[in-house]
């Protein structure tokens, strides 16, 4: 009996509904863990498919049609390496969330998922059947558990029950996107289940994005002892080899492969790049365009679209007003100029005039306030939804997390548009992001080096400049403030007591309480962008359009 098994990992980004072209994936990963001499290639959860599929996964002709991907698969893959793949399972009754491991020309065993997230943006109990209990498969000498992400995640069940009936490693398939400082939480999880088991385990996530959500990879493997085996890049694709080897202890995967993972600020950063990055490429746009103001919101969307997808694929187009200050109207320039995209300039005041006029008659008597703001605005809308359309440029929208949840954008003005890069990011930390890019440059960056944002345009007081010296803390607290107040509602679902014990004053918490409830209805028709907290507005935050409820505490 061998006492070495190879095992090729394949932390690979999917794309969701393109059962071909993640098929074709699948077979050159194969491919490499044949000319390798792997003993099994495996591939992250519900791979032929991608991930998350939300409803269409209960399409009767979508499942069927996923299944009869994987069974050409494995005939495709007869003449090697056994093949292991994350799918849909329908048996006549139930649909299953299901791990395929194909060998000799069919599907040899199948795992199907026992615990069924149902939190956050997981919603796999309206989608599949929780499985019973299994146990391992055996692939040459070795006996292999496979809980499927979630069954990883809980003590004392899957995982044990795998080990007491055989298996000699965990080869755990995620589909697990990122939040913040999500490795760590990962890590102790599974260091938890080697404790338990006593066995090595190997965490295979995938990357890539979708929708709103970004697989950041960052595979790992753990022996007994808590001994780190093998890290892997976080969000780049990666092809490579795991040995185990039999000791006196049981099996033992080899020291290998051990990446040097960023900290918080870049990846946050890489997630909005790469999440852009995907949503263009698998819905099928080449170009963006955007509203660039001269403000910080949409200087940092710019520059996170010229790092995604190249400044010639960029259009940033100027629309000013009589109330744009010359300071702007220089700082947008600069930064098109410092990016090297194309810059616009379209005025608005003849169109705004003309709208006026239209409405001057029906406005006679009133005075003029938030209707005639808003009127630039949607006015700006409506000439960059003109130029998506005419162009084929999708339109990026550029409000930050913190205007989002208070409503401090104009519903079909600003906030239209495809797809909000900064959706999940507070103010305060698109200050500190834009510092950080201009001192930070990666080779995945398609955007120059250097300091592509003004720190003018850092340094100044942030204002929609929609009248006269109008500035965002005419009619918001100060960011920092907006920002703890925000974090302890949405993110950390604090009281207004629990608020005002925190030293904020009880007037401005239920101020910025009453705007974040009101404004849900704007979120509802909001553009999508990346999820970088475990409270972002979509999946993770489901809340009511029509809500009379307040805290009075």
């Amino acid at each position: 009996m061998s006492d070495r098994f190879r095992i090729t990992l394949a932390q690979l980004n999917p794309t969701v509904g393109a059962l071909a072209e993640n098929a074709a994936k699948a077979r050159e990963a194969w491919a490499q863990g044949k000319a390798a001499k792997a003993d099994l290639v495996a591939l992250p959860e519900m791979f032929i498919t991608g991930y998350q599929t939300q409803d269409l996964v209960m399409k009767p002709a979508f499942y069927r049609d996923a299944m009869a991907h994987i069974d050409q698969l494995a005939m495709d893959c007869a003449d090697g390496p056994a093949l292991a793949i994350g799918g849909p399972y329908f048996d006549g009754t139930d649909l299953f969330n299901a791990y395929f491991i194909l060998q000799g020309g069919k599907v040899a065993h199948r795992v199907l998922k026992q615990k069924l997230p149902n939190e956050t943006v997981f919603d796999e109990v309206r989608l599949y059947e929780p499985a019973a209990p299994q146990g391992p498969y055996s692939i040459g000498p070795l006996r292999i558990g496979s809980p499927i992400c979630e069954d990883a995640w809980h003590a004392n069940e899957v995982c044990e029950t795998l080990v007491e009936t055989g298996a000699e490693i965990l080869l755990v398939p995620n589909g697990s996107p990122y939040y913040r400082n999500k490795l760590e939480v990962r890590m102790n999880h599974m260091v938890a289940r080697v404790v338990e088991t006593e066995v090595p385990l190997v965490y295979l996530n995938m990357v890539g994005g979708q929708d709103d959500q970004v697989f950041d990879g960052g595979s790992f493997v753990i022996n007994p002892g808590g001994e780190l085996a093998m890290l892997l890049p976080v969000f780049d694709e990666v092809i490579t080899q795991l040995d185990f080897v039999r000791t006196d202890a049981g099996w033992r995967a080899v020291k290998s492969e051990q990446a040097t993972h960023p900290d918080e600020w870049e990846q946050d950063y890489h997630v909005m790049v790469m999440a852009l990055r995907d949503y263009m490429a698998k819905t099928g746009f080449k170009k963006v365009l955007l509203g660039l103001s001269g403000g910080i919101d949409s200087a940092i969307v710019a520059v996170i679209a010229a790092d995604a997808l190249g400044p010639e694929n960029v259009r940033c187009v100027m629309l000013p007003s009589e109330y744009t200050s010359k300071e702007s109207l220089e700082d947008a320039k600069k930064i098109a100029v410092n990016l090297g995209c194309r810059y616009d300039f379209v005025p608005i005041a003849e169109g705004r005039q003309a709208i006026t006029n239209t409405l001057a008659p029906l406005f006679e008597g009133t005075d003029e306030g938030l209707t005639e703001e808003n009127i630039q605005s949607r006015l700006r809308g409506l000439l960059l939804m003109a130029l998506s359309n005419k162009f084929e440029e999708m339109l990026l929208t550029t409000g930050n997390k913190s205007e989002v949840a208070v409503g401090y954008a104009t519903i079909y003005g600003d906030m239209a548009g495809g797809y909000n890069p900064i959706k999940d990011m507070y103010k305060t930390r698109v200050f500190e992001t834009c510092r950080w890019r201009n001192a930070n440059h990666r080779d995945w960056m398609m955007g120059p080096a250097g300091e592509v944002i003004p720190v003018a345009v850092i340094d100044k007081p942030p204002s929609a400049e929609l009248r006269e010296d109008q500035r965002d803390d005419d009619s918001l607290p100060p960011y920092d403030i907006l920002d703890a107040i925000l974090t302890g509602l949405v993110d950390d679902e604090k009281s207004v007591a629990d608020l005002v014990n925190d030293g904020f004053e009880r007037e401005v918490v239920k101020k910025v309480e009453h705007l974040l409830y009101i404004s849900e209805y704007k979120r509802f028709q909001s553009a999508p962008g990346p999820r970088l907290t475990m409270r972002s507005f979509w999946l993770d935050r489901r809340y009511p359009i029509v809500n009379r409820w307040r805290d009075n505490g």
